[in-house]
């Protein structure tokens, strides 16, 4: 059996199982690479004054590394410009904040061909190819123009649009064209698995029998295939030395009181200012129950360069003053706003000290987060989960209080029901979605995308 090469936009394999952000490609893909004495390939996340193509190699946990320096232009126009202020808002259903500018579009298919001009040396003939997530849609049709035969699979962990939304895309037939030059592609959900059939069938005229997609003279494969969560790895790390003293430090904390807990990338998708605005709608609904309960908010800053991150940042810290300032009283903040990073093992210890995980998305591929509360719970007294309908875990955690995140009063009811959920129910609940997450988790994850993009079995419904 040949190698696993991975090709994605950043590479960050774990150092250790309990450190690293929340979720992430780097622990979802660790153990695929170190089952195939695997390659991960590239952008380094450094720049160069003049690019070169020279590949830096690494040996580490079995797995070969291989990156690439990009030049300050590639960074803005193929990273910041067209992969997060074209794609990922439109993606996100943000057509308002998605920018189009031609040097974004050629930035993008720039730093695609280089990074297939840079990987093609050291693909073997009997490799498989797995290429992730919106930066690199390109990739196989750069490949194939350097004659690569091999098998490649595209999986999109992030969602894909409805019809109306992607043509707004200037060229958007081009980059839908480049997903046809795959063998396999993957989506996190049957939502954006059908968006993309609609697509195919209603904007371009193409034709989709079961699980193939045929247009552009090409057919290529599809599926659903949910990611998962190395869920009895997860638990120890909830059970650890290190959540066990994280969880004692917010019980200190806690002061008798209930948290509802929110940790997400900081992030317009996440919809965190509709998630303070609900927040104050529960307060202002529950007069009797303040004091008595905190939002805590993890909200991890990230592309900072990019001008709509820095509108979020900025009307948070405003929306967050405002309610802490009408409802505050000498010995109570109704909301910790916190703008750090943690590491995972820490924040299993908050999420096991927390008695809802409130998780409201405006729009999300999946969100790991969702799946990460559930499994740190303690099995005898669980918290319960508030998930977003426009999350992709929703369609598979039914169990949990499943919510629009636009609805500010329908989101206060879910904090208002959690908290006085009798425990009967929050273990039934809990159970249900412990079961899920074990039946479709990491390895599920990994074994289905692999094997059908190998060709051993057809792809996920």
């Amino acid at each position: 059996m040949g190698r696993l090469i991975v090709v994605s936009n950043r590479v960050q394999p774990p150092a250790d199982a309990g450190g690293g952000s929340v979720g992430g490609l780097a622990m979802a893909l660790a153990a695929a690479l170190r089952e195939a004495n695997g390659v991960w390939f590239g952008w380094s996340g450094r720049t160069t004054e003049v690019y070169t193509g020279q590949v830096a190699l690494e040996r580490t946990g079995g797995v070969t590394v291989a990156t690439v320096d990009l030049e300050e232009q590639d960074v803005q126009e193929y990273y910041n410009g067209y992969a997060n202020k074209t794609l990922w808002p439109l993606f996100h259903y943000r057509v308002d904040l998605s920018a189009y500018e031609r040097a974004f579009s050629e930035g993008y298919g720039r730093v695609n061909a280089r990074f297939a001009e840079a990987l093609l040396p050291m693909i073997r003939s009997d490799d498989v190819i797995w290429v992730h997530d919106y930066h690199l849609i390109p990739m196989a049709q750069e490949l194939r123009r350097r004659g690569v035969a091999n098998r490649i699979g595209f999986f999109l962990h992030i969602p894909w649009p409805a019809r109306r939304l992607l043509t707004t895309l200037p060229d958007h037939p081009k980059l839908v064209e480049a997903l046809f030059d795959y063998d396999l592609v993957g989506f996190q959900t049957r939502d954006s698995l059908s968006a993309f059939e609609d697509y195919v069938t209603q904007v371009i005229g193409g034709e989709v029998v079961g699980s193939e997609a045929t247009a552009f003279g090409r057919t290529v494969d599809m599926g659903a295939f949910p990611i998962g969560l190395d869920v009895d790895a997860f638990t120890a790390t909830a059970t650890g030395e290190t959540a066990q003293a994280e969880f004692e430090k917010m019980q200190v904390s806690l002061a008798g009181r209930q948290m509802v807990v929110g940790v997400d990338r900081l992030d317009y998708s996440k919809g965190l200012e509709e998630r303070f605005l609900a927040y104050e709608q529960f307060l202002q609904d529950n007069e009797e129950l303040r004091e008595r309960v905190f939002l805590l908010q993890i909200a991890t800053p990230s592309r900072e360069e990019v001008d709509a991150y820095q509108d979020i940042r900025a009307r948070l810290d405003a929306v967050t003053g405002r309610i802490n300032g009408a409802y505050a009283t000498v010995d109570w903040v109704p909301i910790r706003y916190v703008n750090r990073a943690y590491r995972r093992d820490e924040l299993a210890g908050i999420y096991r000290a927390a008695k809802i995980g409130l998780v409201t998305p405006l729009r999300d591929g999946m969100n790991l987060v969702a799946k990460e509360y559930v499994a740190a719970q303690d099995p005898d007294d669980p918290g319960v989960l508030i998930l977003s309908e426009f999350a992709g875990a929703s369609e598979q955690m039914t169990e949990a209080l499943i919510v629009n995140p636009f609805d500010r009063e329908q989101v206060a009811g879910a904090i208002a029901r959690g908290l006085t959920m009798p425990r009967k129910e929050r273990i039934e609940r809990w159970q249900a979605l412990m079961a899920g997450l074990k039946a479709f988790d990491l390895s599920a994850w990994q074994g289905a995308f692999v094997q059908a993009l190998r060709g051993e079995r057809s792809a996920a419904a």
